[in-house]
């Protein structure tokens, strides 16, 4: 997520320096956007001048000083409450007081992240989807103590990368993960049943009219960040957590998805 929000924020030529906190991960993220990018452009999807742009504008780094005079941070760290409000008071101290600091979170409250910050006005959520360079969809959350000028740069960034930002209520799932919750509980659940995981993906892709199904979703998106965000929905509901057991196997075993080659299918390296 991390990397194809950079892509699309280069791409209309802003300058973006890679951070992460393990050694060397920031120089291979660059490397894996541009092995996409030329991907890309060989099918004809992007053009030479915007590989040759994007790949400008991205710069690694290894210290979080390098980028303290930005106008927008965006955290891309696991989902987990206590992990990201200590991505924010750290982000706080590193960067200038006229810097937005926004959170890709898909389920955690804004209001919470924000709640140990000195100045909760500066966050944000900005919820990109996945794969970021072709989703056009952005979710703009404030917290309770967001201010509206963040809010509106917020909007303003978005639509300049080439999204439609739209306005969701600091509420568990916001719109579409509130959405995507009872789609993906159920689909686990007949999972579990019995169906197999293309029956159950080939029903929704060819009856729903859905791009891909549910179980293709999650491979795709992370079965750990998946698990993350079941769990979390549910606190946030005030109900059981409802993974069924296939998930957590799955995850236990570490298999993930796309990105570790094996989840509910198997992808070639």
């Amino acid at each position: 997520m991390g990397g194809g929000i950079a892509q699309v924020a280069a791409a209309v030529g802003a300058t973006v320096f890679l951070y992460d906190l393990v050694p060397g991960a920031a120089v291979k993220a660059r490397q894996r956007i541009e092995d996409s990018l030329r991907r890309a452009e060989t099918k004809g999807y992007v053009t030479a001048t915007v590989r040759e742009r994007t790949l400008k504008g991205l710069r690694p780094i290894e210290c979080m000083d390098e980028a303290r005079g930005v106008a927008v941070v965006v955290e891309a760290v696991r989902e987990e409450l206590s992990v990201k409000q200590a991505v924010f008071q750290e982000l706080e101290k590193k960067t200038q007081p006229e810097t937005s600091l926004w959170t890709n979170t898909s389920m955690i409250s804004i209001t919470e992240i924000a709640r140990p910050m000195r100045h909760p006005e500066r966050l944000v959520g900005v919820h990109f989807f996945n794969p970021v360079p072709r989703m056009e969809l952005v979710e703009i959350i404030a917290g309770e103590r967001t201010s509206e000028a963040t809010l509106v740069t917020a909007e303003a960034s978005v639509r300049h990368w080439g999204k439609t930002p739209v306005r969701a209520p600091d509420r568990p799932g916001f719109i579409v993960n509130r959405l995507l919750d009872a789609l993906l509980r159920e689909a686990l659940a007949l999972h579990e049943e019995g169906v197999s995981h293309m029956e159950i993906d080939t029903a929704v892709r060819l009856g729903l009219n859905f791009p891909m199904g549910p179980m293709e979703l999650m491979d795709l998106v992370g079965l750990d960040t998946i698990q993350d965000c079941l769990k979390s929905q549910a606190a946030g509901m005030k109900r059981p957590v409802d993974c069924g057991t296939d998930l957590p196997r799955l995850v236990a075993e570490g298999k993930f998805g796309k990105k570790s080659g094996e989840g509910f299918y198997t992808y070639e390296t």
